[in-house]
């Protein structure tokens, strides 16, 4: 009897994830390989950074979820690059798997538009720690506020700054805005956290720029009505820690988060394939590799053009269809068929502006107000991996509806922090310093797909 051919997927988010799982009656060996143990439900990270959620509550270990898919192995490690002529995935740690069908989903990081630095000033939002890093500078702020005599150190305390009015952006926006206003309005005794300042950035002339005018409008509308300040048609041009400048206008905050882009993990670079600006891979209509068959690449990493020439968007539905669309194909594959073209079916976008509030759009319907909240819930919780995280996310969200409270609102890494206000002023500078080597040693090489977390 034959040996079943050997599919790697690169990755647990949506796509890899929902890939590995069509494959369940398809006559092959699947390799799932990850650098976590779980696969986390990105749209959701925003609540974690907001003290919403609990990390555990949108992430689900991937082996739990797979357990009982007989012919998948789940791989923790770090893909480091590919044997595109050997046909084999290499792993950071000398390992390598090889394969007869690839699927590489592989996701994005953070975009800084040409100013890395500017990272360690202003997280984004892609993994647990990044939402709990933010998580920890928004509730940091308030309690060193709480404590700052000079009025000025106070005001740029609780000045919180969010870059980019994408889905992202906005929700961050608005979800900063009702901790002060509501969540800590009464648990402070010397300051009155209801006049912290919240604004909310976008270069582009509105939020929410892939929805309708309409739909952008109403966000921008229900933003205001939550006390948040939104400024379009606006450019960052420097974030230092203690202010960000805005063109020529430079603002006092100690908080900025950063929600204004992404760009395609840097494993893309390793396949050798045309990348676009945003270090995509411009795969064929069967979102294969050009010049590669054999491989399928699927979700953030993918650049395809639809039919009327717009992108396929960089969302979790498209992820997932792509996913399928994958694991189909390698179905074809084996009964010696020609890979098919992807059709990506439309299902609208949904933003939740705040409690009660959100805008959506669904085919030719706009959704705004309570409406759309309500379905954006619905979909977020359709989406999510697992019982009890739907459960636990359920039943956290009618709690906070009624009482708006945040049940995950620790601070955590406070060691760290402390370490900071030791150091004084040389702080970040002194800490934040690689250690010292010794003399002739070089430094430690990172893997070609690496990133600061």
């Amino acid at each position: 009897m034959a040996e079943p051919k050997r599919v790697v997927v690169v990755g647990a988010g949506f796509g890899g994830l929902r890939c590995a799982r069509d494959l369940a009656r398809v006559p092959v060996r699947v390799t799932l390989v990850d650098r976590q143990n779980h696969h986390l439900f990105q749209p959701l990270l925003y609540q974690v950074a907001t003290a919403g959620l609990n990390p555990a509550d949108i992430a689900f270990p991937v082996r739990s979820f797979v357990r009982r898919q007989k012919n998948l192995d789940v791989v923790l490690g770090e893909v480091a690059g590919f044997d595109l002529g050997g046909r084999r995935v290499l792993l950071a740690d000398g390992a390598a798997f090889p394969y007869d069908e690839l699927v590489v989903a592989a996701g994005a990081t953070h975009a800084y538009f040409g100013h890395p630095e500017w990272e360690r000033f202003a997280p984004g939002l892609k993994t647990i720690e990044d939402a709990l890093e933010a998580r920890r500078r928004i509730l940091i702020a308030f309690e060193e506020a709480d404590r700052a005599e000079d009025p000025a150190r106070r005001l740029a305390l609780l000045t919180f700054v969010v870059v980019g009015g994408g889905p992202t952006g906005v929700e961050l926006a608005g979800a900063v805005a009702e901790i002060a206003r509501h969540t800590l309005a009464s648990e402070f005794r010397r300051i009155d956290p209801r006049r912290a300042r919240v604004l909310l950035v976008e270069g582009l002339p509105r939020v929410l720029p892939a929805m309708p005018e309409d739909l952008s409008r109403a966000a921008e509308a229900q933003l205001r009505a939550l006390g948040v300040e939104v400024r379009t048609g606006a450019r960052v041009t420097a974030i230092d820690g203690e202010s960000v400048t805005l063109g020529d206008e430079r603002i006092a905050a100690r908080t900025v988060l950063w929600g204004a882009g992404v760009a395609a993990s840097p494993l893309a670079r390793a396949l050798g394939a045309p990348l676009d600006a945003s270090g995509r891979i411009r795969v064929h209509p069967d979102l294969t590799l050009p010049g590669h068959p054999e491989i399928q690449v699927v979700g953030d990493l993918a650049r395809l053009a639809r039919a009327d020439g717009t992108l396929v968007p960089g969302v979790a539905p498209a992820a997932i269809q792509e996913g399928r669309h994958a694991a189909r194909n390698i179905a074809r594959a084996l009964r010696g068929e020609p890979k098919a073209a992807f059709a990506y079916f439309d299902k609208g976008l949904l933003a939740t502006v705040g409690r009660g509030h959100a805008v959506g759009a669904v085919g030719p319907l706009h959704l705004t107000g309570t409406l759309a909240w309500l379905a954006w819930l619905f979909v977020h919780l359709l989406f999510l991996v697992g019982f009890r995280n739907r459960l636990a996310v359920f039943l956290q969200w009618v709690w906070s509806y009624a009482t708006f409270g945040r049940g995950a609102r620790l601070i955590v890494d406070t060691a760290r922090r402390w370490q900071y206000a030791r150091a004084g002023e040389r702080g970040l500078e002194e800490l934040d310093r690689p250690a010292a080597r010794p003399p002739g040693e070089a430094p430690a090489a990172l893997p070609a797909d690496h990133h600061p977390e």
